[in-house]
C-alpha cells in the first residue's frame, strides 16, 4: 500500500508541476498514477487531502535530496551542511525541477485557498526553523531572533531564485552563485 501511496504522491507532484493546483483533477491523477479514483479517495479522503499530503511529500523529498550523503562520506561541518541544504535545491534533475515547480504552484494557489495557505505556512515554518537551526550551528555567536530572520531571508531568496531559474530568466549557475553569496553574507552577520 505504501508503494501505491508514493506513486499517487509522485503523480500528484508531476500533475501540479505541469498543470498547477487548479489543473489537479482526481480522475486525471488516477490515470497519471495508474490507479483507480476510489483508491485515491481511500488513501486521501478528498482533493484537499491529496494537496495536503502532496505538500508534505514535496517537503520530505526535498529534505532527502538536500541531506542524503554516501554512508562512507565524511561528516560536513555546519557551514557546509547549510550550503549543501540550500544549494542542492538548484539541481537540474527531474525530481528537483518537479519539486520546486510544484512548491511554487502550491504557494501561488495558497493566495486564494485558506486551507492550503495554512498547510503551506506550516511547511514553510518548518523549513525556516530547519535553516535557522543550521545557521545557529554554523554561527553560534548569534541570537535565535537573528537566526530566524536570516533563515527567512535565505528561504525567500531561494524561492525567488528558483522561480527565475525554472522560468528560464536566470541561468542555473548564476542562481547558485547568488544563493552562495547570500549564505556567506548571512554567516558574516
Amino acid at each position: 500500500m505504501a508503494d501505491r501511496r508514493t506513486a499517487i504522491l509522485e503523480a500528484a507532484t508531476r500533475v501540479i508541476a505541469r498543470r498547477g493546483v487548479r489543473g489537479l483533477r482526481v480522475e486525471e491523477l488516477a490515470i497519471e498514477a495508474g490507479v483507480s479514483t476510489s483508491l485515491i479517495y481511500y488513501h486521501f479522503t478528498d482533493r484537499a487531502g491529496v494537496l495536503r499530503r502532496t505538500l508534505e511529500f514535496i517537503s520530505e523529498r526535498a529534505e532527502r535530496y538536500t541531506t542524503d550523503r554516501a554512508a562512507d562520506a565524511q561528516p560536513l561541518d555546519p557551514r557546509d551542511e547549510l550550503r549543501q541544504t540550500l544549494l542542492l535545491e538548484f539541481q537540474d534533475t527531474p525530481a528537483v525541477r518537479e519539486n520546486s515547480t510544484a512548491w511554487g504552484e502550491l504557494r501561488a494557489s495558497a493566495v486564494f485557498d485558506p486551507d492550503l495557505r495554512e498547510d503551506l505556512a506550516k511547511a514553510t515554518l518548518e523549513w525556516v526553523q530547519e535553516i535557522a537551526e543550521l545557521l545557529g550551528r554554523a554561527r553560534p555567536s548569534g541570537t535565535a531572533t537573528g537566526y530566524a530572520a536570516s533563515a527567512e531571508r535565505l528561504t525567500a531568496l531561494l524561492e525567488g531564485l528558483s522561480v527565475r531559474w525554472l522560468s528560464g530568466s536566470l541561468p542555473l549557475a548564476h542562481a547558485r552563485e547568488l544563493m552562495a553569496s547570500a549564505i556567506e553574507a548571512e554567516l558574516r552577520e
